[in-house]
């Protein structure tokens, strides 16, 4: 009986936990309108060239791995996702945007990683509890180099 009191106390702790971690995550709320994001998420426009560097570092976006990108000086592009050469010429500034943060919005059987969320997510490692793949300012700036592919 014991055991299982303190079995239970354990859970509650790592539940507040875990709270606490996602209350910190500092990711910033949006609303969306149809099928997208329409406002930026830091207010601000994103850098291009810093996009560009999001979408085939492999740390951070990694677009590469599903995607193949204009990017020839990058090897081993994915064949997994479309292509994102014109891709600024098929959707909205605010249809990529919601795409980033979270494809499962548009498509529920995407294996598009939310790369803006910070909860809501099973079998998680320890280090990402209450953190998003990308800063919004990284959001934004892929948005942007991703823009300039029409």
């Amino acid at each position: 009986m014991k055991m299982h009191r303190l079995i239970g106390a354990a859970a509650i702790v790592a539940a507040s936990i875990s709270l606490t971690l996602v209350a910190n995550a500092g990711t910033v709320s949006y609303q969306i309108v149809d099928d997208g994001i329409p406002k930026s998420l830091t207010g601000t426009a994103g850098n291009a060239q810093a996009g560009r560097k999001v979408a085939y570092n492999r740390k951070t976006g990694n677009c590469l791995a599903c995607h193949k990108a204009p990017i020839p000086e990058q090897q081993f592009h994915g064949e997994i996702g479309p292509d994102l050469k014109g891709v600024a010429s098929r959707y909205s500034e605010a249809e990529l945007r919601l795409r980033i943060v979270d494809s499962k919005k548009t498509n529920s059987d995407t294996i598009m990683p939310a790369f803006y969320r910070d909860t809501g997510f099973t079998r998680l490692q320890k280090k990402w509890v209450g953190k998003s793949i990308l800063k919004a300012q990284e959001v934004e700036d892929l948005l942007a180099y991703l823009m300039t592919l029409k």
